[in-house]
Order: C-alpha cells, then structure tokens, then sequence
C-alpha cells in the first residue's frame, strides 16, 4: 500500500530509523584503482551492510514501522536474493515471521542466507510466472504485508540513506555517481538526495548489456523494458522495467551505460586482487563501467556503490581464477 510519495525529507527520516541498527558503511579509496582510471575513485562498500548488500536499509525502513499486529501476520516478499535476505533479516529483527518468493535460479548463497535469518522460502520461475503474482497471492492467504523490492516509498527512503552518508563521508564535491539499478529503488533514493544535497553532480546508471531497460526508459522519455535474453551473472539486475515508483524519480538521471559478464567479470577480478573486497556479480557492474572506460574518469572525483558481495562460490571461484571469461 501506497502510504506517500518518496522524498528527501523521507529519507532524513529513513536515516534517523534505521540508525543503530544499520551499518554506516565505509567510502573507501583505493591508489590503485584511482591509477588504473586517471582520476580519483570513492567507493561505498554496501557489501559490509547487513546481510551483505543495500537492501537492508530499505528493508528495515519498512519492516521497523509495522504495527504489532501486522508483525504477527508477518511479511512477504519477492526477490531475487539480496532483497530476500533484507527483508528475512529485518522481520527477525522486529519478530516477525516472512516468507520469500525466490527464483528458481537464485545462487544458492542467497537461498541460504534468508534461511539462515529464520525467513522460509517459495521458488518460482522467473520465466513463466510472475513473482508479483505469487507475492500477492501468498500475502493475501497470510493476511501479511507485502514488502517490495522498490516500489514502495519507505523502502526507496531507506535506500537513500546511502547517499546521504556518502556526501558526509566524502568531504569535496562529486563530480560523478555511478550506480547499478534493477527496479531503480536504490537509484531513486539516491537521486532523492543529490537533487536536493549535490544537484550539479551527475547520477549515471550502469545496467548489464541485456538488462538495459532504465537506460532504454531514458532514451524513450518513459518506461521501457527490455527483450527477454539470455540470463546474466547479474542476478540482481534482472527485473524487466523500471518501478512505477522509481521511474518519475529517476527521470532525472544524467544518462546511462552498460557492461557485460565480461566486463563485470574482470571488475570482481579486479576488486579482489586490488581492493581485497568480495563483490557480487551485480555490485561490481559501476566499478566494472569505470575500469571499461564507459565513463570519462581522468581529472574527476566519481563515486560508486558496490551494492553487494553475496555471490555464488562455486562462480566467484571461476571468475577470480579466470575460468571465466563472459
């Protein structure tokens, strides 16, 4: 349910909500990477958030503020893992029971995690079915609360606690934010704040190669989706348009670039041999956008997001050990 519409003020008190609960994540630099592109590099490492990616913000935004007897009914959600496992985190932090509406595909590792925070799990193909569907289906059986990916203000005001903690972090003016986006939640918050903190730095979303649609959405002036194709190591990235929500915020972005497993692959290569961090396939996509050249870096300040680190061993082992190639 639609309760108002996202602002920055919403997430001023997103900030003050989930503040002692979520972590305040470092905005680390890295000489070899500022080396590698010509100009200086701040990274937010979301990897280090609770249950290893953004969404628990977002997650604990909404899930924080339900009532006791909405936390008895319990919570629903769909996701294709880091989301999941915000949400399965955030429910067992506040009492309250969820279940999770996962794809089929899902790594293992995110299956296991919304397991591991007490949260029981439903498959479904992404493909054939439409998780909307199930999420309603199964609220509606429960009698639980349904708690979205993106489309759904507290969840984009929490998302945007990322922003305001790196303009704190940062010290100096940005020149350039690059960030991944599936649904755009994560994107929306952050434009929610640098309209309103930092307007003359540029926001550019970085989207897999076949999963392009904000990019296509901006090019056609409204949503767009994108032909269905084959799957990308990017399982976070794999929603098929912009939010409803999302979308008139997001409007505003300065452009948008992609990347392929390739280039994503040599990103997370990259990120463990230099910067000692473990990153998702999907996290890496802005880090992977600069080391590929799809942005000018040289004689500028860019910040990035690394929005997650919950990635499949068996595939991180091929990518680190180069049997991976895109």
């Amino acid at each position: 349910m639609i309760t108002h519409l996202p602002s920055y003020e919403g997430v001023l008190d997103a900030a003050r909500q989930i503040d002692g609960v979520a972590v305040r994540t470092p905005l680390i630099e890295s000489p070899a990477l500022n080396a590698a592109v010509g100009g200086r590099v701040l990274m937010k490492a979301e990897t280090l958030q609770r249950a290893g990616a953004f969404k628990f913000r977002g997650a604990y935004n909404r899930i924080s503020r339900l009532t006791a007897e909405e936390k008895a009914r319990g919570v629903v959600a769909f996701s294709s893992g880091n989301h999941a496992q915000g949400v399965a985190a955030a429910a067992a932090l506040v009492g309250a029971p969820a279940v999770i509406v996962m794809p089929s595909d899902s790594p293992r590792v995110k299956v296991d995690g919304v397991i591991g925070f007490g949260g029981e799990v439903r498959m479904y193909d992404r493909w054939r079915e439409s998780r909307e569907a199930v999420g309603a289906a199964l609220a509606a059986e429960r009698g639980a609360v349904l708690v979205p990916p993106f489309d759904d203000p507290f969840v984009i005001e929490g998302q945007g606690t990322v922003a305001l903690e790196m303009l704190d972090q940062a010290g100096a003016p940005l020149d350039q934010l690059l960030c991944g986006a599936s649904g755009g939640g994560l994107m929306a918050g952050i434009n929610l704040v640098m309209a309103e903190r930092s307007p003359s730095t540029a926001v550019v979303v970085v989207e897999p190669d076949a999963f392009d649609d904000t990019a296509r959405s901006l090019a056609a002036g409204e949503r767009q989706g994108h032909p269905q194709g084959a799957p990308s190591i990017c399982d976070a990235l794999m929603a098929p348009m912009p939010g409803e929500l999302t979308w008139p915020i997001n409007r505003r972005l300065a452009g948008g670039v992609t990347v392929s497993d390739g280039e994503v692959a040599e990103a997370m290569r990259f990120a463990f041999r230099h910067l000692k961090l473990v990153i998702e396939p999907g996290g890496a996509v802005s880090l992977a956008a600069l080391l590929a050249g799809k942005v000018e870096t040289k004689g500028r300040t860019t910040a990035i997001v690394l929005s997650g680190g919950n990635v499949d061993p068996a595939l991180y082992a091929q990518i680190i050990e180069g049997r991976f190639a895109g």
